[in-house]
């Protein structure tokens, strides 16, 4: 069982930052895929960044190069550094751990 909780998430001017972590219980954190998905109201829950075991990083293309998922193996933590936001990032973001389980999420809100 690995439980994962998520914090960072809050208000943030179109332009601006935030980062996301995500803590991980267990002791296999280093062992798996970790990644960011987000789900806007109304919408389907959406994949924006993956990082396998060895440190290979996805993104799909509505957030690449403004979006970047790194881990710290030591603390069993995942990151999400958001820059260059924009209204629309505006969702519920939920870290995900081996495609298996789920944090409850923390809202992020991009609004002036």
């Amino acid at each position: 069982q690995v439980q994962l909780m998520e914090s960072g998430g809050g208000l943030a001017q179109p332009g601006g930052s935030l980062r996301l972590s995500c803590a991980a219980s267990g002791n296999f954190f280093s062992r798996n895929a970790m990644s960011w998905y987000r789900q806007a109201p109304g919408k389907e829950r959406e994949l924006v960044a993956s990082i396998s075991s060895g440190g290979f990083t996805s993104y799909p293309e509505s957030v690449k190069g403004r979006f970047t998922i790194s881990r710290d193996n030591a603390k069993s933590t995942v990151y999400l550094r958001m820059n260059s936001l924009k209204p629309e990032d505006t969702a519920v973001y939920y870290c995900n751990c081996a495609g298996l389980w789920w944090g409850k999420g923390t809202l992020v809100t991009v609004s002036s």
